[in-house]
C-alpha cells in the first residue's frame, strides 16, 4: 500500500514512489500488465483514487466509461480487483483458469454490482490470469 503521506486528492503517487513501494520486479510486472491491457483491451483511461487512508491508492483502468479493474500497490506485489457480473463469472469459469484463480472466484463475495474478485499479482505468470479475467469482463 502506498504510504499514508502520499494520500490526498490533490496528489497521486509518483512513478518513483510507486517503484519504492512495489519494488523493481513488481513494478516491471505492473508496467507490463498495464501496457498489455491498454494494447489488447483498449483500457486507455487510468485514474488514481484513494478512498481512505487505510485503503491507500488504487489505479482504476477503464474502457470508455466502464470500470474494468483496479490495481492496488503493496510492498513487493500488487492486488487486482474486479466486480464481475454473472455472465463474466461464468465465462471466467469456462476459460480454463488455474485452480488457484478458480478458488478465488469461488470464494469471492457477491454484491449487487457483481462478484468481488481480488487476486494478488506476484510475478509475470499472473499476467495471463488477469488478462483472462479482463477478457471475461469486457466481453460480458
Amino acid at each position: 500500500m502506498i504510504p499514508n503521506a502520499f494520500i490526498g486528492k490533490e496528489r497521486q503517487p509518483t512513478d518513483q514512489e510507486l517503484t519504492a513501494e512495489l519494488g523493481r520486479k513488481a513494478k516491471a510486472v505492473w508496467d507490463q500488465l498495464i501496457a498489455e491491457l491498454v494494447d489488447e483491451f483498449d483500457l486507455a483511461t487510468k485514474e488514481w483514487n484513494s478512498y481512505s487512508r487505510n485503503a491507500g491508492w488504487a489505479l482504476r483502468l477503464k474502457r470508455e466509461n466502464r470500470n474494468i479493474l483496479y490495481l492496488s500497490p503493496c510492498r513487493g506485489s500488487f492486488v487486482v480487483s474486479f466486480a464481475l457480473g454473472d455472465r463474466a463469472v461464468e465465462a471466467a469459469r469456462q476459460s480454463r483458469l488455474p485452480e488457484r484463480a478458480m478458488q478465488v472466484i469461488a470464494e469471492a463475495k457477491r454484491y449487487a454490482e457483481g462478484t468481488a474478485v481480488r487476486m494478488d499479482v506476484k510475478g509475470p505468470k499472473d499476467i495471463a490470469i488477469v488478462k483472462q479475467l479482463v477478457k471475461a469482463k469486457v466481453e460480458n
